[in-house]
């Protein structure tokens, strides 16, 4: 049966800041980046061959992976990098401190904005300083988000899952992503065929390998954060 190990980046600058960050592209502080070498300690202690890492195009998340694999013994890894995995959108938020958004806009609005299923921020303005269109990370790509809710999110992750690591992991292998705390929620969404209301409740720790054994329908046999006395409550 194959594996799939799920590792939220380490603690990011605007983590630190308490700042909206999505798409921009904020690197680890030194705390993140020791997260991230735990990680690959845990990864390696685990004992499962991993064959392939795959990540977001966002510095915080290729660096986790890149750390992790160093701390595994397996920095010589494919690694697959691709949009589909970045973090979730967080529109006109951008930047934004959280705690300053909530007293202008009220604790519920920011809260239906953060943590609700379906509805997104209010878009980002083009042209301005968050415009990722002139990123050339995404040339070529049409229709690039504005904001998103995780629905969306996972609307976006979703053909990457099917295209590229349903089909690895049905071949047998054992896969690292590194990524980011909404679009891993997506894909803990999916295998575990959880609804709208579920979802909401589960949050992934930063720099704590999520390590998945799933069946032939991938669907999960087993769970368990590899650290265990940062661990978060599975999805039931």
């Amino acid at each position: 049966m194959p594996y799939l190990a799920l590792v939220r980046h380490g603690q990011s600058q605007w983590n630190l800041e308490d700042r909206f960050t999505g798409w921009v592209d904020v690197d680890l502080t030194a705390e993140g980046e020791a997260q991230a070498r735990r990680s690959g300690l845990l990864l390696k202690e685990s004992g499962v061959r991993f064959d392939a890492l795959h990540s977001s195009v966002q510095k915080r998340a290729i660096r986790t992976g890149n750390l992790a694999l160093e701390n595994a013994d397996l920095i010589w890894l494919p690694q697959f990098k691709n949009w589909r995995l970045n973090e979730r959108h967080y529109g006109a938020l951008t930047g934004l401190n959280k705690t300053e958004t909530a007293k202008k806009h009220g604790d519920e609005q920011v809260k239906v904005w953060r943590r609700s299923y379906d509805v997104p921020p209010p878009p980002l303005a083009h042209g301005g300083d968050y415009d990722f269109k002139t990123d050339r990370r995404y040339a070529g790509i049409e229709n690039l988000p504005q904001t998103e809710s995780l629905k969306l999110t996972l609307d976006r992750v979703l053909p990457y899952w099917n295209e590229t690591l349903a089909p690895a992991l049905k071949r047998g292998e054992n896969l690292i992503i590194a990524a980011h705390g909404n679009s891993l929620r997506a894909i803990v969404k999916l295998i575990w065929g959880l609804s709208d209301e579920a979802i909401i409740g589960v949050e992934i720790p930063t720099g704590n390998p999520l390590l998945i054994e799933l069946d032939d329908a991938l669907k999960p046999k087993s769970a368990r954060y590899l650290d265990e006395a940062r661990a978060q409550p599975l999805p039931a």
